[in-house]
């Protein structure tokens, strides 16, 4: 007697990534561009693929005679009525990140063009900046699956792009003086790294307030406390989203670096762990989809060699930061699937599994709780 082959997991449906409606949405930014570009007309508004469910990402072109053709991308903080994935969303700092970045490094960011503090042109606070060309990696069905131009590049080239991307974090520690990124220190006591987890047990309160709590992000917190660094070191200005699918690449250069929102005062290895473990992460599905992934491609012992022979920094307590990175990624992920249970796209598992399964990486998750960081 034969047994057929137990069949791959089925993700859940993709979750909504906006509530707004791009037409209206040119309607009003042709009347707010209106009185800075007179005359000014826009068109080819549109969502990217790649748009996620935080921030809002509208891509169009700017018409006017002078100055010529703009191609443009706006950051509009999310609808407050879309059960929003942060409970802030601070434009400002996102607008002041990027241009305290170009003046001080090497790191390509776009160039900022206009802030809106005034939520009543759009609805909410948003800035533009000009869109620069490239190709992203993409999450969708993620890099680390067959069929995309990451996965079909040589290992060479993408030897080329890991180096070129740990050389953007690098550059970035290094480069911006941390007095001048003061804006970016989070509130509260103590040192910025216990700041910042202090601002994930916050949002972890957040998100499951009203709702059922996580018995793997709470243990992992715990963890956390057991693994603390003796020696944190200096803060540096933290990127907080360091990963490749939020770099647009010119072949396999970066050309300009996104998605500025989680910036803060933070240890190095903040950012380290991050690029790590989400690269960990879409290596996990790929393999749990009966896929090979992409396992020699930005692992952990090549971006700590890189990064250190670039900066005379050798990271040090990584599972702790690669911890607090699956973590950090758990707690918004519990968000999103709570987002889709709002809109009825999900429902919260009975016990025994409860809301720990509705986190992508639950089983990686309580491995790393339980010692296991291979």
């Amino acid at each position: 007697m034969t047994t057929e082959p137990t069949p791959p997991r089925q993700p859940r449906p993709a979750p909504r990534t906006t509530t707004r409606d791009p037409a209206e949405v040119a309607r009003r930014l042709t009347d707010w561009l209106d009185a800075r570009l007179p005359g000014a007309q826009v068109s080819g508004v549109s969502v990217p693929e790649s748009n996620g469910m935080s921030s809002d990402t509208l891509l169009f072109d700017i018409e006017h005679p002078e100055p010529p053709l703009r191609r443009c991308a706006l950051r509009l903080a999310a609808d407050p009525d879309a059960y929003t994935v942060f409970p802030v969303y601070d434009m400002e700092r996102q607008y002041r990140t990027m241009r305290l970045v170009a003046e001080h490094t090497d790191v390509p960011v776009p160039r900022v063009l206009w802030l809106e503090r005034d939520p009543a042109p759009l609805g909410a606070p948003f800035f533009v900046m000009e869109r620069v060309a490239g190709r992203v990696p993409p999450d969708v069905m993620p890099y680390t699956y067959e069929g995309n131009w990451l996965y079909e590049a040589s290992d060479t080239e993408r030897a080329r792009l890991e180096d070129a991307t740990v050389g953007v974090l690098a550059h970035l520690h290094d480069q911006v003086p941390a007095a001048a990124a003061g804006f970016l220190a989070l509130p509260g006591e103590g040192s910025a790294l216990r700041r910042h987890v202090a601002s994930q047990r916050a949002y972890y309160a957040w998100v499951v307030e009203g709702l059922p709590r996580s018995p793997l992000v709470e243990s992992a917190f715990a963890k956390l406390g057991e693994l603390w660094p003796r020696d944190e070191g200096a803060p540096v200005l933290s990127w907080g989203d360091a990963r490749i699918g939020n770099v647009v690449y010119d072949g396999f250069e970066p050309a300009a670096v996104l998605d500025w929102e989680m910036a803060a005062l933070a240890p190095r290895e903040v950012d380290i762990g991050w690029t790590v473990f989400l690269h960990r992460f879409f290596q996990d599905l790929a393999v749990g989809f009966g896929q090979p992934g992409l396992p020699d491609f930005l692992r952990r012992d090549r971006i700590e060699a890189r990064y250190a022979r670039l900066t005379g920094h050798q990271p040090r307590d990584m599972d702790f930061y690669i911890l607090y990175a699956a973590l950090r990624h758990a707690v918004v992920m519990l968000r999103v699937a709570y987002r889709q249970v709002h809109f009825g796209e999900a429902t919260v598992p009975e016990a025994p599994e409860g809301p720990d399964t509705l986190i992508l990486h639950h089983d990686r998750l309580a491995a790393m709780v339980q010692g296991d960081f291979g």
